[in-house]
């Protein structure tokens, strides 16, 4: 093996998390930096439930990857394969070794389809759809605006899912939709919620369950979907008992959404980067998102186990912590913490948006106090719509965060 290509900082991962700490960490002055990324186009996810709900396109979330690497970052555009946490070496499919003082793990998280078996068939039909994947996020509001009867199904899965209450959106402006053009009444809507609330802040937990209420949406908590069978088009439940054999509960769809588990990258957990306690992802302190046992490692975003619900307006905090205890560890200085700030911005209807911040604990921690963004607003929902993805594209890609 020939010797490692050597970085000051290696990130792997230049999504939201990757290029928003590169911008930042070069505004500070590392002049040696890399970021891996095999994907040529980036994404501005958020707008993906816009797409699903019929208020965006594919085309309003896209941009070359090579036109938001910062000026100065090195680019490898290739997958990681492995990495070698003890000597900082990252393995890529093309052959290459590369060599980080620092390494960041932020690749983000994958559809976990082995979670529920007959998922991955059931999306592949006209009558399922998920927001979690361009394509399908475009055939969503395709779907859910042609229902004018029969039964509708949303399932919301708890686990790892990147900001799982924004799962509602498609829900709420489809309900809206059918309302708005008569036929609700003839459409059975289902929301199954695998856990105990829509949203861990309890006052935005209130404020959806009656906008779902209004609609005459049949919520269920605590409900897991065990299987689909997209032939028959049923889902198989697990009620909060457990019962998932003998008496085995199904629910036939005429049409699916689904907001379905995700996992951290296969090469995370067999490169030792994970714990037997963070499910596959990657073992850091939820604090100071250093690895618990590598200290020239460190994880953020969607791939990290944080404790807390994986969002982009997280890595609001996130980015800026790191960046300053990458330098802070060199030096022996005092690290920042992240107290697990993450936000929710979900419509309650087609004109309606409210913003749900919280922390790890579900306590509120809302980034102003007044005017109150939990309440729904119609300006709430031109921010996050229209002015959101210009400040992401030109502030928050230019490590423009604090």
């Amino acid at each position: 093996m020939s010797d490692p290509r050597h970085h000051d900082v290696l990130i792997i991962g230049g999504g939201n998390a990757g290029i928003s700490l590169a911008a930042k960490l070069l505004r500070d002055g590392c002049r040696n930096l890399a970021v891996v990324e095999p994907k040529r186009t980036h994404h501005y996810r958020p707008l993906l439930s816009y797409v699903a709900s019929g208020m965006a396109t594919l085309d309003d979330l896209r941009r070359p990857q090579a036109d938001v690497i910062p000026d100065g970052c090195h680019w490898y555009p290739d997958e990681v394969t492995g990495v070698d946490p003890g000597s900082n070496l990252v393995h890529l499919r093309g052959g290459e070794v590369l060599h980080g003082t620092d390494v960041v793990v932020c690749p983000g998280s994958e559809v976990d389809w082995d979670a529920i078996p007959g998922t991955r068939e059931a999306i592949a039909t006209p009558a399922a759809a998920t927001s979690y994947l361009p394509d399908s996020a475009a055939k969503t509001w395709a779907l859910l605006s042609s229902v004018t009867d029969g039964t509708v199904a949303f399932v919301v899965s708890e686990r790892h899912v990147p900001c799982a209450p924004v799962a509602l959106k498609p829900l709420l402006t489809a309900t809206d939709h059918w309302r708005r053009t008569g036929v609700l009444d003839a459409i059975d809507v289902h929301l199954l919620v695998e856990g105990e609330a829509l949203v861990a802040q309890q006052r935005a937990d209130h404020e959806l369950r009656a906008a779902l209420e209004s609609f005459g949406v049949r919520t269920r908590f605590s409900t897991t979907v065990d299987s689909v069978d997209s032939d028959l088009q049923t889902l198989r439940l697990a009620s909060p008992d457990g019962n998932s054999s003998g008496a085995t509960e199904e629910l036939r769809y005429d049409a699916l959404y689904v907001a379905p588990p995700h996992r951290a990258p296969a090469w995370v957990a067999s490169s030792g980067l994970a714990t037997p306690d963070s499910g596959g992802f990657v073992a850091v302190d939820p604090y100071t998102l250093q690895h618990v046992e590598h200290p020239a490692l460190w994880g953020l975003g969607d791939v990290a186990d944080v404790q807390t619900l994986p969002s982009g307006g997280a890595l609001r905090r996130q980015v800026p912590v790191v960046a300053h205890n990458i330098a802070a560890r060199r030096i022996g200085a005092p690290m920042r913490r992240y107290e697990g700030y993450t936000v929710a911005p979900v419509t309650t209807d087609r004109r309606h948006l409210l913003l749900a911040e919280y922390d790890r604990d579900g306590s509120p921690d809302p980034t102003f106090r007044f005017p109150d963004l939990v309440r729904p607003r119609r300006s709430l929902l031109v921010f996050d719509r229209y002015l959101e993805p210009p400040i992401y594209w030109h502030r928050l890609l230019r490590g423009k965060v604090s």
